[in-house]
């Protein structure tokens, strides 16, 4: 049999406008409390979600004049395409190979749009060859970075010669609605940051790098009549975020039992993981992951660490944790890891890896 697909590397880019949680704290509290907003309350809100920094698509002072869906989306067409070469080539570097390797390319993202999408004037950017399959995502927010592996892997599955590319670009801070004082647009505003990544993933007729782990198996799961849970409201200003407050209960009701499911498939069970590589959601959504699955608060030590660096960067949030353990070098021959992302549909990915 042939072998699984392997994930060769993982690449990041971050735009270098790094600002602290105070200083962002302190930019709202002075527009939003010229608005009569509870200020106080939005200090409160922006330091329980745990972020330390986050890197923003644009210099701070320029957001005032991002006053249409417009110039918003210019931005994102423009910071975008800068992030994505970025961490594609990143990627490709790692993996050691060049950008005419790249068969496939799966582009996700939740907060810009374009035609024709930024994969295509990402293949002009780096030479892709002419004959590239691309596949543009939009609409499945947090989770996408876990479906683009999954995708990118079934794709592998039939050609297993060839190279594919999962790439995230995701610039939450340029989807901001200043005139939205609601409590799941100020968590948001605490919440969400600005980055870009991309794996490279490999057929299981080409040779595996050290350390790379191989997709084993792949589960998606949809949860009927749970729309209302998360997404966007799309209205004249852009994208207005929905969240309910109900997407801990969802994911501590459900995420047990599914990865339970999906191991048992595979004749394993939760003691079999070492690795658990989660979706970086906010406090709250670590702790409903945690307690869903019982697993001890180390267990989810890097996505803790991920969210207090760079803040929850939708998408591609899954894939910088999933960089920072492949960095670590920790896993060992034979280790099993899961790699589970959440987002509108509401939904989950499910992606079992082997070292």
């Amino acid at each position: 049999m042939t072998p699984n697909p392997s994930i060769l590397a993982v690449g990041r880019a971050l735009p270098p406008n790094a600002v602290d949680q105070e200083t962002l704290i302190a930019a709202l509290s002075a527009y939003w409390g010229a608005r009569h907003y509870n200020v106080e309350r939005l200090a409160e809100l922006h330091r329980a979600v745990k972020v330390g920094v986050r890197h923003l698509a644009l210099p701070l002072a320029e957001y005032p004049a991002l006053d249409s869906f417009q110039r918003c989306n210019d931005a994102f067409l423009r910071v975008g395409a800068d992030l994505g070469e970025a961490a594609v080539r990143d990627a490709l570097d790692r993996a050691g190979l060049a950008p005419r390797d790249v068969g496939h390319l799966y582009f996700v993202t939740v907060t810009g749009v374009s035609t024709p999408s930024l994969d295509a004037r990402l293949a002009n950017r780096l030479g892709l060859a002419p004959g590239v399959k691309r596949t543009p995502i939009f609409g499945l927010g947090c989770q996408a970075g876990a479906s683009g592996i999954a995708r990118a892997s079934d794709a592998l599955r039939a050609f297993p010669g060839q190279v594919a590319v999962a790439l995230s670009v995701e610039l939450c801070s340029l989807t901001l609605q200043r005139d939205d004082a609601s409590v799941t647009n100020v968590i948001a505003t605490g919440l969400f940051g600005d980055g870009a990544a991309a794996a490279v993933l490999a057929g299981g007729e080409r040779p595996a790098a050290p350390g790379a782990p191989r997709v084993l198996a792949t589960r998606s799961v949809f949860y009927p009549d749970t729309e209302w849970v998360m997404g966007w409201d799309v209205v004249d200003t852009g994208f207005k975020v929905v969240l309910s407050a109900k997407v801990p209960q969802v994911i501590e009701a459900n995420i047990g039992r599914d990865v339970d499911a999906f191991l048992a498939e595979h004749g394993l069970d939760r003691a079999a993981i070492r690795h658990w590589i989660a979706h970086t959601g906010g406090p709250k959504v670590l702790e409903a992951f945690r307690r869903g699955l019982g697993l001890p608060e180390a267990a989810l030590a890097r996505s803790w660490a991920s969210l207090r660096d760079v803040g929850n960067l939708s998408s591609a949030s899954v894939l910088f944790v999933l960089a920072d353990l492949l960095d670590s070098g920790e896993p060992r021959p034979g280790d099993l890891g899961l790699l589970a992302a959440m987002g509108p549909g509401f939904s989950a990915e499910l992606v079992l890896l082997r070292w």
